[in-house]
């Protein structure tokens, strides 16, 4: 059966869908950017650490809410507004995601909603 998860301290979903879901054991975040605590209209100020630290606390909160963490993250999807970025976000994502780390792809996109520079998904089983 899949659940929907909603929780109060993540922002919004900004359209048709749910900030994750649960199917059995497995754990859907969606794509997420590093909207601002205070206006979910904007992103936060910062270059692409900054935003990629605050993306990945989005979606701590997200797996939070169904009693997972970032070491129960099986496979991610990071989206790049820049390729030359991918050093500075992999510097974040190696501190945030320990080893053994999740399987990963890395896609650059042309644009990101509200001119996020990174967008991050993931699936984590519990």
């Amino acid at each position: 059966m899949k659940y929907s998860i909603n929780g109060l301290n993540i922002p919004e979903a900004h359209g048709p869908y749910s900030q994750g879901t649960t199917a059995g054991r497995l754990v859907f975040a969606s794509g997420q950017i590093a909207y601002d605590p205070d206006d979910a209209t904007r992103v936060i100020d910062g270059d692409v650490a900054v935003q990629t630290n605050r993306t990945i606390d989005i979606i701590e909160a997200i797996l939070a809410e169904v009693g997972c963490t970032l070491a129960d993250v099986a496979q991610t999807t990071v989206y790049l507004a820049d390729l030359a970025d991918m050093e500075m976000m992999n510097e974040v994502y190696a501190q945030r995601f320990r080893s053994p780390a999740p399987a990963r792809a890395v896609v650059a996109v042309s644009a990101l909603p509200l001119g996020a520079l990174v967008e991050i998904d993931c699936v984590a089983c519990r």
